[in-house]
């Protein structure tokens, strides 16, 4: 997979690419990531790639003619664009697995106020927004889609199907997780970690999975595609039921 990242601000952006997983990913040739200056394609003897708006009104628009460049350059017939754009459609780990499945994507990172409409209406194929805040560009969200993409890429986590094991891959949040020391400052284990019982490990983290996600993020439950008995256990929550008592010896011989 080839990603280009199309920013006036390389500079933030390539520290990030050349450290921890995605450096090892461009190191192994897991992924091509690139990063284009957006100035390289602006016009004239001052490379301008900003002006006032039309119509008034304070902050500097990036122009449509550097960004078109840009991407008529970068171009490849499997190429997607995609606007980091707070008006795009919200990021989240569903989108992320739709857009591992393409072979080229060029991220363009806007600034200031914004970028001229005409990019959003006749040169992107998609925008997306990280979050309903204000940033200061658009670079911090290309690296965040650029990260949570490239993860998804076969090698890229090492261990097989440790990309399905995280938060939000199966639609819940991840269980709680311990190492070692086994207690620490009268904090222990939960003894069902140390057990070697696989069965009451999977259990005892499913169990913790729902109930994080119904008490922190309930949202989600609704598209987490849940079984039959992983909805009952939700309505057991919500009669004030804990993730101990419905993991204890006792109720697991009684759900049987």
């Amino acid at each position: 997979m080839r990603i280009d990242i199309v920013t006036l601000f390389p500079e933030m952006v390539e520290p990030v690419l050349a450290a921890s997983m995605l450096g090892r990913a461009r190191a192994r040739g897991l992924v091509d990531i690139r990063v284009a200056s957006l100035r390289d394609y602006a016009e004239g003897r001052h490379r301008v790639t900003d002006d006032y708006q039309f119509g008034g009104g304070g902050g500097m628009v990036l122009k449509p003619e550097p960004l078109f460049a840009a991407v008529e350059a970068l171009r490849t017939p499997a190429t997607r664009v995609v606007l980091m754009d707070p008006r795009g459609r919200v990021f989240t780990q569903k989108v992320a697995a739709e857009l591992v499945r393409e072979r080229h994507l060029i991220l363009l990172a806007g600034r200031y106020e914004g970028v001229d409409a005409r990019v959003h209406e006749r040169l992107a194929d998609d925008a997306i927004s990280i979050g309903d805040y204000v940033l200061t560009g658009g670079e911090l969200p290309a690296l965040v889609v650029t990260d949570a993409v490239t993860r998804l890429l076969p090698g890229v986590l090492g261990a097989e199907g440790a990309a399905e094991r995280e938060s939000f891959a199966s639609g819940l949040l991840e269980p709680p997780q311990y190492t070692r020391p086994e207690e620490f400052r009268g904090a222990r284990v939960p003894a069902v970690l140390l057990s070697g019982d696989h069965a009451r490990i999977a259990r005892w983290r499913r169990v913790q999975a729902l109930w994080l996600t119904w008490r922190e993020r309930p949202e989600l439950l609704e598209d987490a595609g849940l079984t039959p008995e992983e909805r009952q256990l939700v309505e057991r929550f919500k009669r004030g039921e804990t993730p101990e008592e419905l993991t204890a010896p006792a109720n697991r011989e009684r759900d049987r």
